[in-house]
């Protein structure tokens, strides 16, 4: 396990994005008394999920990656819902939604092409991680990325992104299970992340019912 400090310095960034994107949301969800959605929070989403699957790449934690590759495209979806790519000049557009939805399949490809037993064997057969482990981060990352498919096939039923209580649930029950899988790898990047993630989750929920049954 290459614990180098800037791979770990990259991962605090990464958290850090994930932290002030939750963290911005929080405020102005207590600011309004009621959970919102603002377009900062995709942005700040899409930017940190490029950055931590370098991180989960040289950490060779494909539990990670893969939650990542899902939940990529539907921060790509949910800006578009929030119009954020309409800004753009048509040309602009096209050319960065489409490296944008290009970046992820080349990264996987130049990983497996230039050495596919070699990337399987690191990604799936990592000596260094225990299979077990291995098979608790994936489902804790599965369901932890749960919430975005959820929260996407929910907004697309509405076709306006939103932001529903199932999210917050589903995150808190993933959360949990990603903190205790950060503990046991020693992964202080994903277990601190989390941990802050869990407790903005349940205050989410705290004011989505408030304001519920305030209505």
């Amino acid at each position: 396990m290459n614990s180098s400090w800037y791979i770990y310095a990259l991962g605090f960034v990464a958290q850090g994005l994930f932290s002030a994107r939750i963290l911005v949301q929080w405020l102005m969800s207590e600011k309004r008394k009621e959970v919102v959605n603002p377009t900062i929070f995709w942005v700040l989403s899409l930017v940190a999920s490029i950055v931590y699957f370098v991180y989960a790449y040289l950490r060779n934690d494909f539990s990670i990656m893969l939650g990542l590759f899902i939940s990529y495209f539907i921060y790509i979806w949910n800006m578009g819902m929030k119009g954020v790519w309409k800004k753009l000049p048509d040309a602009a557009r096209i050319t960065t939604v489409s490296l944008l939805v290009a970046l992820p399949f080349v990264a996987v490809s130049v990983l497996f092409l230039r050495d596919p037993s070699a990337a399987v064997d690191t990604l799936f057969k990592n000596e260094l991680i225990p299979g077990w482990m291995i098979v608790m981060g994936t489902v804790g990352q599965l369901v932890f990325t749960v919430r975005f498919i959820y929260q996407f096939l929910y907004s697309r039923k509405r076709n306006e992104s939103l932001l529903p209580v199932g999210f917050w649930i589903i995150g808190i029950i993933g959360a949990t299970i990603l903190v205790t899988y950060g503990a046991l790898r020693h992964d202080w990047v994903l277990l601190v992340g989390q941990a802050f993630g869990w407790v903005t989750y349940v205050r989410n929920l705290m004011i989505w019912n408030k304001s519920h049954r305030a209505s």
